[in-house]
């Protein structure tokens, strides 16, 4: 367990530079003590890993410094096996490439390890299609080519012509600088800034994409997890967003929050029930989730939904009493 984490630490800072010990127990799952250990006999087995003390300092390796790590534990090369099924990749347009790495890496392993760790692969399964209702999970499908001409521009730090159509509108033609791409769900975005603001694109409303010459304004490091938290916090709290007050079967709570942007308040009242203030995209999406829960929702307000899902009932009990002659 020790060499894999002296080679796991050795990778990181290979990768990522100047790390601090505190980073370093985070992403080893180990506490700053043993990171400090494992510094100490790296640093004895000659391995030139050096600390830079300050504010922003940590550990770094020798400039230059570069090391063959080979070998695949049974975990590692089942986590790669398995990482074969998920269908992020696709949303990159990376399926065709991960399919042909996953044939080499089982190719490379020692044949007791390829038998073992593809038997249970095969026990595991990520990502399914469909769930249990048999609902087919939907993925968008964005050209390969686009996509490809996205990831170029943005592994190679060069600004990206994108011909992009926004909800509701007419592609436009626009330059940005791209950041970063993120996948969520299945759905894939790309991060950028145009003329110094945040922007986020679906990659699935691009009609075209073409990478420039020109270098992108950006910074050398970015943190995506961070960037996608501030960009969802900002996406849920500004623009003309849907405020709803509702009470809901506890049963049913996960469903409601699911489908919404944020909850607001939420507390148990006097008959059990649960009362939420949760806030949706627009009316139609605020509309379309209370439908989804029946009887088990009541919106209290706006006054507005209450109508609209009253009328909705209305109808529907309308069509269904009606005779055939």
């Amino acid at each position: 367990m020790r060499a894999d984490r002296l080679v796991s630490l050795v990778l990181l800072l290979r990768h990522r530079g100047r790390l601090s010990a505190a980073t370093l127990a985070r992403e080893l799952e180990v506490s700053t003590r043993t990171v400090l250990r494992d510094i100490e006999a790296l640093s004895s087995a000659g391995v030139p890993v050096y600390a830079e003390r300050g504010r922003h300092g940590g550990f770094a390796l020798l400039p230059g410094f570069r090391t063959e790590l080979t070998g695949l534990n049974h975990d590692e090369a089942l986590a790669l096996l398995i990482a074969g099924s998920r269908r992020g990749a696709q949303a990159f347009g990376l399926g065709s490439a991960l399919a042909s790495a996953m044939l080499k890496v089982v190719d490379a392993l020692p044949e007791s390890q390829r038998d073992t760790a593809a038997g249970a692969a095969r026990r595991l399964l990520v990502d399914p299609e469909t769930d249990l209702l048999s609902r087919r999970v939907a993925a968008e499908e964005v050209p390969d080519a686009i996509v490809a001409e996205v990831r170029r521009a943005v592994f190679a730090g060069h600004k990206l012509r994108i011909h992009y159509a926004a909800a509701g509108g007419k592609p436009q033609w626009r330059t940005v600088d791209p950041i970063g791409l993120v996948t969520v769900r299945d759905q894939g975005y790309l991060l950028a800034t145009r003329s110094g603001e945040d922007r986020t694109y679906r990659l699935s409303r691009l009609r075209a994409a073409e990478e420039l010459p020109e270098p992108a304004h950006r910074p050398d490091r970015v943190d995506l997890d961070r960037a996608w938290q501030e960009r969802s916090t900002r996406f849920r709290t500004g623009g003309e967003l849907v405020a709803v007050l509702a009470r809901v079967r506890p049963a049913r709570r996960k469903e409601l929050v699911s489908t919404a942007l944020a909850v607001l308040a939420e507390e148990t009242g006097t008959d059990g029930w649960l009362r939420l203030e949760v806030t949706f995209q627009d009316s139609r999406h605020a509309e379309w989730a209370l439908w989804q829960l029946a009887t088990d929702a009541e919106a209290l307000s706006p006054e507005w939904l209450r109508v609209s899902l009253h009328d909705r009932a209305t109808a529907i009990t309308t069509r269904y009493e009606a005779r055939v002659e």
